[in-house]
């Protein structure tokens, strides 16, 4: 009788070793994870400064939205937590997307290799961020599975283990599908 409870209570030790470090080894993928984000988020920032730089040359007069770029970069660099970096990020998009529309307005901008490049290389960045976040999301979401589900939320709650924040794409512009409209040139 005396092996079967000491039996039983080895097993439930052991269950309850291996539902914490499960916990503790989400909570650690989310912190790689979200230092991912941030290292691609970083070389971001740092191209900004050569693409307004470049386009400051030849669109000189469109100082407002090369204002707007600085701005939303420097409120993007200091938002802090996930939440609040996906809104700033957000605008910061939004706000490197009228730059980029610039380069329609001004063929000679087109034309710059340096800006080509730039255009480019943040082209590639934004394809990292946005596999980083992918990979942040899957990760929050098992972490916090993980410590909403029985028996798992108990330990987590008895360790202190809390929810993550997702790191959302928040302009609903942003979630629609791209509206296309093919017009034809032909005489009715």
């Amino acid at each position: 009788m005396g092996w079967i409870l000491l039996a039983i209570i080895v097993i439930f030790v052991i269950v309850v070793i291996g539902m914490y470090n499960g916990l503790v080894k989400l909570k650690v993928q989310c912190d790689n994870a979200w230092a991912d984000i941030d290292v691609q988020l970083k070389r971001r920032y740092d191209l900004i400064p050569n693409l307004v730089q470049t386009v400051q040359g030849y669109a000189a007069h469109e100082k407002g939205t090369l204002e707007g770029v600085v701005a939303a970069r420097n409120s993007a660099m200091a938002a802090q937590g996930p939440a609040a970096k996906a809104e700033a990020e957000n605008m910061l998009t939004s706000a490197l997307r009228q730059v980029f529309a610039l380069a329609e307005a001004y063929p000679q901008l087109r034309a710059v290799e340096s800006f080509t490049q730039l255009q480019t290389t943040l082209s590639q960045l934004e394809d990292s961020i946005q596999n980083a976040r992918r990979y942040y999301n899957a990760v929050v979401r098992d972490l916090n599975t993980k410590i909403a589900v029985f028996p798992s939320n108990i330990i987590a709650n008895m360790f202190g283990f809390k929810t993550r924040e997702f790191f959302e794409v928040a302009a609903p512009a942003e979630r629609d599908v791209p509206k296309v409209s093919f017009q034809t040139g032909a005489p009715q």
